[in-house]
């Protein structure tokens, strides 16, 4: 082991073989710029250099994310301030319109993470953030609904490349077993949104007049501009690849790179580019056996935070809106925690399914207020702390930087119909109760109970066959080349899937 020398740099240990330095030299994580051989670390420095990655990359991250989710869900808020009426929405347009930002949303995330890496993280990720910052500041000068349903749509569209690029650029920079605390840290954002969202349009609300415009447009403007300042902030914070990072060391680079790329396999995984991993992954059964584990954790999601009715007036809605959240954001960050640390993903997604189930029941039934509202606690708890081990399992069971890629963004594309579904299913007239939403959330949340027992087994029993296959290749001297290896992805000999 090496140790620290003076200034605080790490040694290079110049013992690494020949084929890593290769590697390492000519990653291709951003760049073409040669490196040092990796160093060896003891744990303690291991543990410093990552704090210094998460502090460079997850604030930022998570200030994006959290205007995300606040531009798309504050429509919720808008409701009670007044926008149906101003615009004289009837019957399902209020629907239609939440609908239809799902729409190009869910089309466009696969296309928008095989762009990522050509058009680069620190330019595409701040621009399309800019670009639905002024979407939504615009939202707040509609004047009927189709206006509304337009900029509803174009919003969809801008912020399409977020979500699935985030979590396809942090598995590049981290490895597996580590990608959960950091997914559920940028996803943090969106449950801070949610009591944040409650808390932020109270205050707008008294500036309902101002400028003859009410309540919902200033919303809607206000944070349209925050959105804006973040996004420009964001192009001078957020950094492409470890390759290229300024803010590392050559050595801790050269450190990130190898440890990443040999994460999953003795020999590495493919990071070049093969129209065959578009096919590979639309023919992976593990993708589309998540889909339906992510509309049943989705699903409740974004019902609860689209509405959160509780028969009070505007002021006292927007406010009980805050608590859950708060839970759900301590909920979220002790599993993901518990999750890396364990190694496995599905004890925590199941967990979230149960409480989600006990908190759709409770309030589907003919209960006192008060019970519905320690229901939403278990519902947004549930939904919100499941969703980043649904993200990072997937994740975790891609192998090759373009598979991994494709098929998270199909994951989450396909998956989020499960949103315009929930924007459809709590109808005005079935208020109080919802019978009708809560009874479809809760058969979406019956999928996943049905979806995640075979996703396990599945893998299970591949992990099994694969060890005895590992045993019989090597009692018959069978040996697969680095490169066999790493075409095979996650379907090599040496790969075992998370559970």
């Amino acid at each position: 082991m090496s140790e620290k020398g003076s200034g605080g740099r790490i040694q290079v240990d110049r013992t690494e073989k020949e084929s890593v330095e290769d590697t390492v030299q000519h990653a291709p994580y951003g760049g073409d710029r040669e490196l040092p051989p990796p160093p060896t670390l003891t744990a303690e420095q291991e543990k410093k250099l990552w704090r210094k990655i998460d502090l460079q990359l997850l604030p930022i991250l998570t200030l994006m994310y959290l205007c995300s989710f606040l531009d798309r869900g504050n429509i919720g808020n808008a409701k009670l301030q007044g926008l149906t009426t101003q615009l004289d929405l009837t019957g399902n347009e209020y629907n239609i319109a939440l609908t239809m930002y799902f729409i190009p949303y869910c089309l466009l995330e696969s296309p928008s993470n095989l762009v990522l890496k050509k058009f680069r993280p620190s330019r595409w990720l701040p621009g399309i953030t800019v670009v639905w910052g002024i979407i939504m500041t615009l939202m707040g000068l509609v004047k009927n609904y189709p206006q509304l349903v337009g900029t509803r749509v174009c919003l969809g569209v801008a912020e399409s490349g977020l979500f699935p690029g985030v979590v396809y650029y942090l598995s590049l920079w981290y490895p597996r077993h580590m990608l959960q605390f950091r997914v559920g840290m940028f996803f943090g954002g969106a449950t801070v949104a949610g009591a944040f969202s409650g808390l932020l349009a109270f205050g707008i609300s008294f500036m309902s007049g101002t400028g003859g415009l009410l309540g919902w447009s200033w919303i809607f403007i206000i944070e349209g501009l925050l959105t804006v300042v973040v996004g420009l902030v964001a192009f001078f914070v957020v950094v492409d690849f470890p390759q290229t990072a300024e803010f590392l060391t050559p050595e801790e680079r050269a450190w990130v790179i190898h440890r990443k790329k040999y994460d999953n396999s003795s020999v590495g995984e493919e990071e070049h580019f093969e129209v065959r991993h578009i096919w590979e992954t639309l023919l992976d059964w593990q993708v589309w056996i998540h889909i339906p584990i992510y509309w049943s954790i989705v699903a409740p999601l974004y019902g609860i935070s689209l509405f959160l009715p509780f028969g009070f007036s505007t002021t006292i809605s927007q406010l009980l809106t805050v608590p859950p959240y708060v839970v759900a954001t301590v909920t979220l960050l002790v599993w993901s925690v518990w999750s890396d640390r364990i190694k496995k993903r599905y004890p925590f997604i199941l967990a979230g399914l149960v409480l989600s189930l006990v908190g759709l029941v409770i309030n589907i039934a003919d209960v006192s207020v008060g019970a519905k509202y320690f229901g939403t606690f278990l519902v947004v708890a549930g939904s919100y702390a499941g969703f980043p081990g649904v993200v990072a399992w997937l994740g975790n069971n891609l192998a090759g930087h373009y598979k991994r890629g494709v098929g998270m963004a199909l994951h989450f594309g396909i998956g989020t119909l499960s949103g315009a579904v929930a924007s459809n299913i709590y109808r005005t007239q079935d208020a109080p109760r919802y019978i009708l939403g809560h009874g479809i959330a809760l058969m979406f949340v019956g999928i996943g109970f049905i979806a995640l027992p075979i996703a396990v087994v599945s893998y299970k029993r591949i992990n099994a066959r694969r060890e005895a296959a590992m045993r019989e290749a090597d009692e018959r001297g069978v040996k697969y080349t680095p490169e066999e290896l790493r075409r095979m992805g996650d379907r090599a000999p040496d790969f075992r899937y998370t559970l």
